[in-house]
Parts: C-alpha cells; sequence; structure tokens
C-alpha cells in the first residue's frame, strides 16, 4: 500500500485503501501498524485535521477498531 508522508510529530505517513478499508499508519518511531473497516470519511478527516497525531489519538487508536502491527 502506498502512503502518503504527513508532517506531525507522532505520524510519519498514513496510507488507506477504501476497497478494503484498511488504513496504514506509520509512526515517527519507525513501527506501522493496519487498521480494518475504517470508514473513508474517517480517514479523510485525519488528512484534513490540523493535529493527525490527535486525531489518530482520538478516532482511531481510541476507537476500538481491530488491527496489526506490520513493521
Amino acid at each position: 500500500m502506498d502512503r502518503t508522508p504527513v508532517i506531525s510529530e507522532v505520524l510519519r505517513s498514513v496510507g488507506y485503501d477504501p476497497d478494503q478499508r484498511i488504513l496504514e499508519i506509520e509512526f515517527v518511531s519507525g513501527s506501522t501498524y493496519r487498521y480494518f473497516d475504517v470508514p473513508d470519511e474517517l480517514y479523510v478527516a485525519l488528512m484534513a485535521a490540523d493535529s493527525q497525531g490527535e486525531c489518530f489519538t482520538m478516532s482511531i487508536r481510541d476507537a476500538g477498531f481491530d488491527y496489526q502491527q506490520i513493521g
């Protein structure tokens, strides 16, 4: 999956597969995670957020999505 670099203190890059509804996030720490069954509008909101790290924490990390560490 292609990821788009972002300017964030927490996130390094973000990718999204709308067909499978998978959000892939690479963190500045180097870890990469896939989050499953993420709605398109949440990905759009994340990419448009003033603070993508804060948006991730409140809307994705703490929202109970299933996830898998891939790197």
